[in-house]
Formats: C-alpha cells, structure tokens, sequence
C-alpha cells in the first residue's frame, strides 16, 4: 500500500486499508485505488506499482495517472465534482457511480459517504462489471465507518509519511 504502516491506527483505519488492499488484490484488472475526501484530500490509495508494471509491459503506452496516487485522486475529485453538478443541473437525483472507457484503460468513480469517493483506475481488459460491483461491496462496507474522525485521522496518516514512502 502507498499508505502508510498501520500501525498505530484505529481499527477502524486499519479496516479500511485491509478492505481496499482486499480490493486490489482479488479483483483482476484493478491497476490504482484512490478515496478521496469530499474536499479532494486523498485519504488512501493502492500501490502505484502496478500502472508501473502496465507500463512496462506495453512499452511507450502510458496505462495511467501520471505516477502518483495524488494524480489519481485529482482526476477522481475532478469528475465526481463534474458529474454532481451534471445531476443537479438536471435534477436527477445524487450520482451513484461514474464509468469511463478509453481505449488503454478504464476510469470508475462511486460515492462513499459524506462526500467522499472510491475512484479505480482499471486496465482495457477488466471486466467493467466485476469492477463496479466489487467497489460497490467496498462502499457498502467502508461507507458507515468514514466518518469526519477517520478521514481526518487518515489525512493526518498520510501527512506524517514520510515523503521516500511516497510514490
């Protein structure tokens, strides 16, 4: 995980990074996962080591985010603001979730709680819908314990990382 050692976190943070190490872990094609706060603050991410691997394997074609789960976490801030304005300029009620397809990839934005996002960068050939219902098993588990103590605890978790840990 790009978040720091549990250690020394709640149980309830130590839950959230096993969930989303979970996540990563048993769901194929899931290369980045960021949650970010209402605020756009991100407060966990995935190993970025991955979209490093994609690269890799197909040579000069970028797979992701420019390197940083802080990249991931602006462009899943970004289009959860943009598609919260889409739903109440035509008045269809709050967003669930948010797929893109590009041609190298797939981009999945889904509403936690208060706010907050799971945002999932997947490769071309993920299952779309093994993806969105695994995050959706995320929400239903993560969304009553994120509450404003344990964003904030994660926040102040991330800012005491050290930088070298950083990715």
């Amino acid at each position: 995980m790009t978040a720091p050692s549990t250690v020394g976190l709640s149980s309830e943070a130590r839950n959230l990074h096993w969930l989303l190490s979970n996540l990563v872990e048993e769901v194929p094609g899931i290369l980045s996962v960021a949650v970010v706060s209402s605020d756009g603050l991100l407060l966990l991410s995935s190993d970025d080591s991955r979209i490093d691997e994609a690269r890799d394997a197909r040579s000069a074609k970028r797979t992701g985010p420019r390197g940083s789960a802080a990249d991931l976490a602006t462009v899943v801030s970004g289009i959860g603001s943009l598609t919260v304005g889409a739903s109440k300029l035509m008045d269809f009620g709050p967003v669930k979730h948010t797929m893109v397809a590009m041609d190298e990839g797939s981009l999945f934005v889904m509403s936690i709680s208060d706010g907050s996002l799971l945002g999932v960068h997947g490769s071309a050939d993920c299952d779309m819908s093994v993806v969105a219902y695994h995050m959706a098993l995320f929400v239903g588990r993560a969304g009553h314990v994120l509450t404003p103590e344990l964003r904030s605890e994660l926040r102040q978790s991330l800012e005491n990382e050290p930088m070298g840990s950083r990715r």
